[in-house]
């Protein structure tokens, strides 16, 4: 894949924007794949990264890997911007998760110039402003390895939970459409269904079955609102065991049926 290609799949978004399908695309557990970047200005709210919930305000920054699960709150006051690498991105990035906490004027100021410039020269015309968008795209990938190296010293060491929790939110999002229960998942994680529970709730304030429950709700929505499939087929595509079965779970969930909520969007 040449530069240009990898250039054309790169997107900055105001993070509102994100959600004007509604709330749930963002704060229920989902994953995508490709790399994803936010830096909140103004609000405050939770967000979920591989099962660990943490507060964010303004003036934090969060990298996101390709197909790791994460969620987050929009409220009507928060405000940002998301910068979506594409599939296809040849810059450096981190391999882990990161949520950074920018605390220096000139930091701030410095990544401000950085996805102004990099906005600016996307949507230009004048000669070499492809370029220039690399440029400005290895700027920001210097800036993130910068700002995670600097805050290392002072970012805690996930503990036996969260590191249990991770592990779990990465096989659910392999297996979450064949009907994999959590009692599976956690035999494959070598513990007890009742210790993943406690590990889940400690890392994210719910159950083991919630955060499965809320990947796969999401999925269903996704293809209620995005694809014509039968609702039926949804439900057996997502491992549900018989569509009343699935009717019930995304109903108790969203407070609507599958049908409900195809019709009103």
């Amino acid at each position: 894949m040449n530069d240009l290609s990898a250039l054309s799949q790169l997107r900055i978004t105001a993070i509102p924007r994100l959600a004007a399908g509604g709330r749930w695309r963002v704060e229920a557990m989902r994953a995508i794949s490709e790399p994803m970047f936010l830096w909140f200005t103004k609000g405050q709210g939770r967000i979920t990264i591989a099962g660990v919930t943490r507060g964010y305000t303004a003036h934090n920054a969060v990298f996101i890997p390709a197909g790791v699960m994460h969620g987050f709150e929009v409220g009507p006051q928060v405000f940002g911007t998301a910068v979506f690498f594409g599939r296809e991105t040849t810059v450096t990035l981190p391999s882990t998760p990161q949520h950074l906490r920018i605390r220096e004027v000139h930091a701030q100021q410095e990544l401000n110039m950085i996805l102004d410039s990099m906005q600016r020269e996307m949507e230009s015309d004048i000669p070499a402003h492809d370029r220039a968008t690399r440029h400005y795209l290895g700027l920001l990938s210097v800036w993130l390895e910068r700002q995670a190296v600097r805050a290392a010293p002072e970012t805690p060491k996930p503990d036996a939970a969260r590191k249990l929790v991770a592990r779990y939110t990465a096989l659910m999002e392999r297996d979450f459409r064949n009907g994999t229960g959590v009692g599976d998942f956690a035999t494959a994680l070598g513990v007890t269904p009742t210790h993943l529970t406690r590990c889940c709730r400690t890392a994210c304030g719910r159950s083991a079955i919630e955060v499965l429950q809320d990947r796969r709700i999401f999925e269903a929505r996704k293809l209620l609102a995005e694809t014509k499939m039968p609702v039926a087929k949804i439900g057996e595509a997502l491992g549900f065991t018989s569509p009343a079965y699935f009717t019930r779970a995304f109903q108790h969930l969203t407070g609507r049926s599958p049908t409900a909520f195809r019709r009103e969007i």
